[in-house]
């Protein structure tokens, strides 16, 4: 059985996959801060956008979008405010996505939570 870094890492992939043929630039995976990391970074239609990828092989711990708590939205908004400080991109409209793999289905959720700006 893979351990939990390879079923993550294989899931980050196949979401980079999907969001690419539904129009999106990757620009970053895997943008470590001191409040967590960041799945992925792209661009969509002229907005940056902050990727969390969560996937879930079975349904023992829920859903994977219900793997997504207040807490760690917080810390993916606080890494995206590092990555836009040094980047010098405070500007650019962004937004927070979320991809879920539960086997073999894949929803991409669009302005999944925070403010979006711009």
């Amino acid at each position: 059985m893979p351990d939990k870094r390879t079923t993550g890492r294989e899931g980050e992939d196949h979401a980079a996959a999907v969001l690419r043929k539904e129009g999106y630039r990757i620009l970053d995976t895997n943008f470590r801060s001191p409040f967590g990391e960041i799945d992925i970074i792209a661009e969509d239609s002229g907005c940056l956008v902050f990727v969390e990828v969560k996937r879930r092989r079975g349904r023992g711990f829920g859903t994977s979008l219900e793997a997504i708590d207040a807490r760690k939205k917080m810390h993916i908004i606080r890494s995206a405010q590092v990555y836009l400080k040094k980047n010098r991109c405070v500007d650019r409209p962004i937004r927070f996505d979320v991809v879920g793999i539960d086997g073999d289905t894949v929803r991409v959720i669009r302005h999944a939570f925070g403010e979006e700006k711009g």
